[in-house]
């Protein structure tokens, strides 16, 4: 997986781009920006207040977490994709190993309850569940609004699962560090923009597409027959009849080149939210 700084499409120099992430600080959305970005810039929103930023302008990137390995779209995709225009600049795939996060004093068989988001609480299942198996699991917004909240509580009996930065931010300690960690746990974020990136030689698309489930099908031999690589889709309801979904499809390559390229002119009912580089 790649972990370098992604190439930055924008109407601004990418050194004076203003990046909003979901907050609150000291989730893996944070530590993912962290990443690319290092702590200038960086600016935590919680919740639609960071898509409406970015609608309005407030911000100029977005870093939104929409995919991972364990349970497949995140809760975030579908508003990533209502938004009326963007465009997908880059990718990040990041491995995840949780960490178990108390306040100071507390140890491990104090815990009566977990505290995570919900993805979060399916992806450490396993180990919950062999590790901690009558141990409450409660839902949070974030990894951050989970430490946030133990900070807060004053007891030695709840802890929260997310990344090392939100216990340091909120002054918890480890109990268990990489908590199920490994290839099949793996999360990828999306940078938002408003440019598309200059094709790199190895590049991802990714495109929207509403259609009848019934010409569902032929859209798909309309992309094989352009001899277009598929690498993945995503169905999404289309919040307009039972029988119509959104897709999200990626695909290999970069919209401004070669097959690609063609296939979008001959058909202009597809929205494509972006070419990047592919990091995996």
């Amino acid at each position: 997986m790649g972990s370098s700084s992604p190439t930055v499409g924008n109407h601004k120099d990418a050194s004076e781009a203003t990046i909003g992430y979901l907050g609150p600080s000291g989730s893996w959305t944070h530590q993912a920006s962290l990443d690319l970005f290092g702590p200038e810039r960086l600016i935590a929103l919680e919740g639609t207040r960071l898509f409406a930023s970015f609608e309005n302008g407030e911000i100029d990137q977005a870093c939104v977490p929409v995919t991972t390995s364990v349970v497949g779209v995140t809760p975030y995709l579908d508003l990533v994709l209502d938004l009326p225009a963007f465009v997908v600049i880059a990718e990040y795939p990041k491995m995840l190993g949780y960490s178990l996060l108390a306040r100071p004093g507390a140890k491990l068989e104090d815990i009566k309850e977990v505290v995570a988001h919900p993805v979060a609480l399916e992806e450490v299942k396993p180990w919950l569940d062999e590790e901690m198996p009558s141990v409450r699991r409660i839902s949070a917004l974030g990894g951050g609004a989970a430490a946030q909240s133990v900070s807060k509580s004053g007891s030695l009996e709840t802890a929260s699962m997310g990344p090392k930065i939100g216990g340091s931010i909120y002054g918890l300690i480890s109990l268990a560090d990489g908590i199920e960690e490994g290839p099949h746990n793996v999360t990828r974020w999306w940078i938002l923009g408003r440019e598309m990136p200059a094709p790199t030689g190895n590049d991802k698309t990714s495109f929207l597409v509403e259609v009848a489930d019934n010409d569902f099908s032929n859209m798909l031999e309309d992309v094989v027959a352009a001899r277009i690589k598929i690498l993945a889709i995503y169905e999404r309801p289309s919040k307009r009849t039972l029988d119509s979904h959104r897709y999200l499809i990626e695909v290999e390559g970069h919209a401004n080149e070669g097959r690609l390229s063609e296939f979008f002119q001959a058909n202009s009912g597809i929205r494509v939210l972006g070419s990047y580089a592919r990091k995996y």
